[in-house]
């Protein structure tokens, strides 16, 4: 096999000098992930410096380094090696031919990356490359095009701001053929102080684009007017996809489907396709558009494209579903959304939950975080959804969650809490067979704990 990188592409890319030959298979700076054949880039941290792990990355079977200092083994030693990462990231990018798609957004971005790496690999036979995780900031998105293989033939990357510029630095490092903004959403918002701003601060993406780029924008935004006059600075196409008659990708035909599949036909740019998608939601309709919109704009086989979009399922924390059992001897449906939260993504989630055939349904609703002075309103603002979504009970995490709890009060029975721990000690033994349980929060909330307890109650 071709190594990932020599320590000679190394030193090269970063300015660093070798202490000795050596190859490796993979990249990580947190020594816990390190496993046999890696490179480990030590990284001085606010809270920890990276040098010090620099042994039990070794005896994890590393086996290279990168570090600002001299080390008892393959080593490439650098100046700086933040600095380094970028670098070995920019050289990631520079030595591949693959196709690249940067995907942000205020809600969506990761499970759009998800499908579209689905839908890349399917038609590459392998040979496409995402970011994991959510690694979309300034040290997981140079990461991620470090562990790029030179002979990816597609990259997706996720990039991610809660600040202005940030999203302009990272642009300029994936240097994307295609930019996706999935929505606009006040995410962040605390720092922004307005949607339009925090619009702007997406539009980032667009400065990254390669000649000739291509920029993919959500038609249905109040804010798509702004996005497309930013995308014309850059981009030399810009296309729309929504559920609104004006946008370039959109649907033309919609059906219901067995196990909760919808059967669609999407009319793109230059092609009409027939497809099903697996994962339900009216928020999943447009995060396939705009999957389709990049590999039609990439050249790609949009038929492997719809393929994909069927075998799709949810991701743990990103609308997973499992059958839980329950304190009656039933079963229940748990849908896990408990990764991150905002404004945008819990009405598109409690919208789905209104559309779950149950007996009952139940919210588990974390605070969401970084609203600043509009949380209040933000969070009150929840109160429609949750009433036409038809919940019957509503276990609030949080104290961001009272405003919630008042406009709820005398409608739909609530429980408030301030921790996970209070939702664990309440909540299992009052779920019942045919319960449909959504818990989604700010993944500072901690609701993946509570995912996790409910599951180990067994999966039928």
């Amino acid at each position: 096999m071709t190594p990932l990188w020599t320590s000679d592409a190394i030193a090269q890319a970063t300015g660093g000098t070798a202490s000795r030959p050596f190859a490796v298979d993979g990249v990580a700076f947190d020594s816990r992930e390190v496993t046999k054949g890696d490179l480990f880039i030590a990284l001085r941290g606010e809270h920890a410096d990276g040098h010090d792990f620099i042994p039990k990355a070794l005896a994890a079977g590393a086996a290279g380094i990168i570090a600002e200092q001299a080390v008892d083994g393959p080593v490439v030693q650098v100046a700086d090696s933040t600095k380094a990462l970028n670098d070995l990231g920019a050289a990631a990018r520079a030595r591949t031919g693959a196709r690249i798609v940067g995907v942000t957004g205020s809600a969506g971005k990761t499970g759009t990356k998800e499908a579209l790496f689905a839908a890349f690999d399917r038609m590459s036979f392998g040979a496409a490359h995402r970011s994991l995780k959510s690694y979309n900031n300034h040290v997981g998105v140079p990461l991620s095009l470090a562990r790029m293989p030179a002979a990816t033939r597609y990259g997706v990357f996720e990039m991610g701001m809660n600040h202005a510029g940030e999203l302009r630095a990272l642009t300029a490092l994936v240097r994307p053929h295609v930019a996706i903004i999935t929505t606009i959403a006040p995410a962040h918002i605390e720092y922004f102080g307005s949607e339009a701003k925090i619009a702007e601060a997406k539009a980032e993406i667009f400065e990254g684009l390669t000649e000739g780029g291509v920029a993919i924008i959500p038609y249905d935004s109040p804010h798509y007017p702004l996005l497309r006059e930013i995308a014309g600075r850059y981009a030399g196409e810009i296309v729309s996809f929504g559920l609104g008659e004006g946008a370039d990708v959109r649907i033309v035909e919609e059906g219901l489907g067995t196990g909760g599949r919808t059967l669609l036909t999407a009319q793109l740019c230059n092609a009409r396709l027939g497809f099903t998608l697996g994962l339900p939601g009216r928020h999943w309709v447009t995060n396939a558009l705009a999957v389709l919109a990049a590999v039609e704009a990439v050249g790609g086989d949009l038929a492997q494209a719809g393929l994909s979009l069927a075998e799709m399922t949810g991701l743990p924390g990103r609308g997973a579903r499992r059958r839980i059992r329950t304190a009656d001897g039933g079963e229940a449906l748990l849908i896990d959304e408990a990764y991150n939260a905002n404004p945008a993504s819990m009405a598109a989630t409690l919208a789905q939950l209104g559309e779950e055939p149950g007996r009952r349904k139940v919210a588990v609703l974390g605070a969401m975080k970084e609203l600043g002075d509009l949380s209040d309103s933000l969070h009150g603002g929840l109160a429609g959804a949750v009433k036409a979504a038809g919940v019957a009970l509503a276990v609030l995490v949080g104290d961001e969650m009272a405003p919630l709890a008042d406009a709820l009060a005398g409608e739909v029975s609530v429980e408030r809490v301030k921790t996970v721990n209070e939702v664990l000690a309440l909540l299992p033994a009052r779920l019942a067979d045919g319960d449909v349980i959504l818990v989604k929060g700010s993944n500072s909330v901690g609701l993946s704990g509570l995912v996790a307890h409910l599951a180990a109650s067994g999966v039928a």
